[in-house]
């Protein structure tokens, strides 16, 4: 099976650039930019030898997994804190995307996908895609962000420091291509939701129903800083909101986070 947008973002004008190998899609994507590209233009490919993730930490391949990264230009005068929030979007187009390749299984059960604050869509508790956003700012082009999008298909790296599984483990019959479809189709539908950020509040309401941890434990650890306490929501700029102990409301805007268990082992 080929690599070929939804209909949907096919209309909407998105475009596409597929690969057999590359070392990262958003490094390809932003190449495009600077080569004259305007977007938005997704670049997907069938290897990728040197991805990365939050962090600077790599993101580790193994063959038939999903590697895409969507090149999107930023509106002239939308706020960088607007834009960070395309992470909501993507988690959210991802949720979609994911539930309606794999649906409810032979045993009606509907797969548990669940977004990690901030950009990570976990499977039963354990980590099955991760997201990266970077944008960059080119003279006279103005900025383009890359939404990077890794997903788990086939199998999940070993030797990681959390928990990380597929959806081959899971009993999900779907390949990377036919993925990527219902994802690009997905994005069109959750981004015209968001609407330039004028619509983050509806993006919000439809990812706290789906956030992991929601109401309980969390450590956030940030340099130094380490808060514990209770994961209370996300508010109007996609912060994260952790209630201390004595009631204090603090907002997180990055850090390393540990939900229930793990926050009290953190």
């Amino acid at each position: 099976m080929t690599f070929v947008l939804d209909p949907a973002a096919k209309a909407a004008g998105y475009r596409l650039e597929v690969h057999d190998s590359l070392g990262s899609t958003s490094t390809q994507a932003m190449e495009l930019a600077r080569a004259g590209e305007t977007g938005p233009c997704w670049v997907v490919a069938r290897e990728q030898t040197g991805g990365r993730g939050r962090r600077g930490k790599g993101w580790g391949w193994i063959e038939g997994n999903h590697a895409a990264s969507l090149l999107w230009p930023v509106p002239a005068g939308l706020a960088p804190d607007r834009v960070a929030t395309l992470g909501f979007v993507a988690g959210l187009a991802v949720e979609r995307a994911l539930r309606r390749a794999c649906g409810p299984g032979p045993d009606r059960r509907t797969p548990d996908f669940r977004l990690k604050w901030p950009n990570d869509v976990l499977l039963d508790g354990a980590k099955l895609v991760g997201i990266l956003l970077e944008m960059e700012t080119l003279p006279e082009r103005g900025a383009f962000v890359t939404i990077g999008i890794g997903i788990n298909v086939t199998g999940a790296p070993e030797g990681l420091p959390y928990a990380a599984t597929s959806l081959a483990q899971a009993g999900c019959a779907v390949d990377a291509p036919g993925l990527f479809r219902l994802l690009s189709g997905a994005w069109v539908e959750v981004a015209r939701l968001w609407d330039e950020g004028r619509g983050f509040s509806r993006i919000r309401g439809a990812w706290l129903g789906l956030a992991a941890g929601l109401d309980g434990p969390v450590a956030v650890q940030t340099g130094e800083r380490r808060l514990s306490g209770t994961f209370e929501t996300i508010d109007e700029a996609g912060r994260l909101v952790v209630r201390l102990a004595g009631g204090t409301r603090v907002p997180v805007s990055a850090g390393e986070v540990h939900f229930g268990a793990a926050a009290s082992a953190a």
